[in-house]
Parts: C-alpha cells; sequence; structure tokens
C-alpha cells in the first residue's frame, strides 16, 4: 500500500500521478537504481593532438608577419632609423630558438647550441646598422658569443659523455661558472684598457673551485655521497 506524499490519500499501485494533486509517483527503488547509474558517458573522447608540423607553421607565420609588418613600417612611416632591423633580429632569434626542436624532435644538442649562438651573433649584426659602428661587435659582443658557445658545447659535451648524476652535473655546472666568467672578464677587460685584470671572476672561480673540490670529495666517498643522496632525496 503506497500513499501521495503531498496530500496523502491512497494510491493503486499501477498510477504514475496522484489522481487529486497531480503530484508524480516515485519508487524509491528506482531512486537507488539511478543514483547507482553514472551520468556521465562510458565512452571517453579524445581531442586531436596538435602536430608538431602545424606548430612550427603557426609560430613561422607569426614571426614572419611580425617581422614584414614592422618592416613596411619602418620603410613608409616611422623612417628615423632602421628599427625594424632590430624586431627581424628577435624574431629570427626566437625561429631558430624554438622552430627546429620543434620540427626535429631529435636533434642534435651540439647543433642546437651552434644555431642559437649564429642567430644571436646575427642579431647582434644587426644592431651595428643601427648604432652606425660596429667596433664593439668585433672587439666585444662577437667575442662573448664565441665564449658562450663554447662554454655551452662543452658543458653539453660534459652532460651526455661523462658519469651523470645530481652531484656530477653540479660539478660540471660549478666548472664552466668558474671558466666562463674568466673568459668575460678577460675580454671586457681587454676591449676597454687592452689589459686583463682579473677582479671579480677570480672571485668567483676561487668559490667555484672550493665547491668543485667538496663535490669530488663526495663523489669519491660511497658513504658520504649515499648520505648526501638519502638526506636530500635524491
Amino acid at each position: 500500500m503506497s500513499y501521495c506524499v503531498n496530500c496523502g490519500v491512497e494510491l493503486e499501485p499501477s498510477l504514475r500521478e496522484c489522481p487529486l494533486c497531480n503530484t508524480p509517483v516515485i519508487n524509491p527503488r528506482e531512486l537507488e537504481k539511478a543514483a547507482l547509474t553514472s551520468p556521465y558517458p562510458k565512452e571517453k573522447g579524445q581531442v586531436e593532438q596538435v602536430k608538431r608540423k602545424d606548430m612550427a607553421i603557426l609560430i613561422s607565420v607569426i614571426l614572419a608577419a611580425t617581422g614584414l609588418t614592422c618592416g613596411l613600417l619602418n620603410l613608409l612611416v616611422i623612417r628615423a632609423f632602421a628599427w625594424s632591423l632590430l624586431i627581424l633580429g628577435a624574431c629570427l632569434v626566437i625561429w631558430v630558438l624554438f622552430v627546429p626542436v620543434i620540427i626535429f624532435h631529435k636533434l642534435s644538442a651540439y647543433l642546437a647550441l651552434l644555431l642559437d649562438g649564429l642567430a644571436i651573433g646575427i642579431y647582434l649584426y644587426l644592431i651595428t646598422f643601427v648604432t652606425g659602428n660596429d667596433a664593439w661587435f668585433y672587439g666585444l659582443a662577437l667575442p662573448i658569443v664565441l665564449w658562450l658557445l663554447f662554454i655551452a658545447e662543452i658543458f653539453a659535451l660534459c652532460i651526455r659523455k661523462l658519469p651523470l648524476s645530481i652531484l656530477a652535473a653540479m660539478l660540471y655546472f660549478f666548472s664552466t661558472i668558474g671558466i666562463l666568467c674568466i673568459g668575460l672578464e678577460s675580454i671586457i677587460d681587454w676591449y676597454l684598457t687592452e689589459k686583463i685584470t682579473l677582479v671579480w671572476s677570480a672571485i668567483v672561480l676561487a668559490v667555484c673551485i672550493v665547491l668543485d673540490i667538496t663535490l669530488i670529495t663526495l663523489l669519491s666517498r660511497k658513504r658520504l655521497r649515499d648520505e648526501v643522496d638519502r638526506r636530500l632525496h635524491f
């Protein structure tokens, strides 16, 4: 026997609503079945992934449009100086940094670094057309770029060819930082005074040497190395 939840009138089993107040008649067992049934579809949809080639085309189009627009503005509207070369150079650097890596996901790290250095060098050379002077490029900018490229290639070689762990990577990093700073100060001093007087880079090198000696000691002693790994969760 069932009754209407609204007006309390007795209901026949076949009724779907109360004949007096038209309140829907709901079987409690049906509610339990509905609660156990998931409202979401059983089959999962999948969105098609963007292909690397399409992403590379998008980036290339955006950078090309940016460079072309700025070039036309520089040529037809704002003619004070060749400022569009700075934008073109920046677009070139961004393209070289991202597009080859996206298209060639197995691109050699050494080749990628070489392309990055080449793009940065071209960008700095374009700045000489804006400044009207290229002495700073050949005497300072180009040597610094070549030195940075050399250090980056050496670091990549250490990471790829030598035994690698967290402690070893730190050893390679601090070693290259010390050598990098020595080279940078030497290049800057020679450009400004034609003499090399190491000051701040010697301090950085001294700190890096202390850190390197510490790391070499940790790497050479298995118990110390295991303890560091355990405490730092490496």
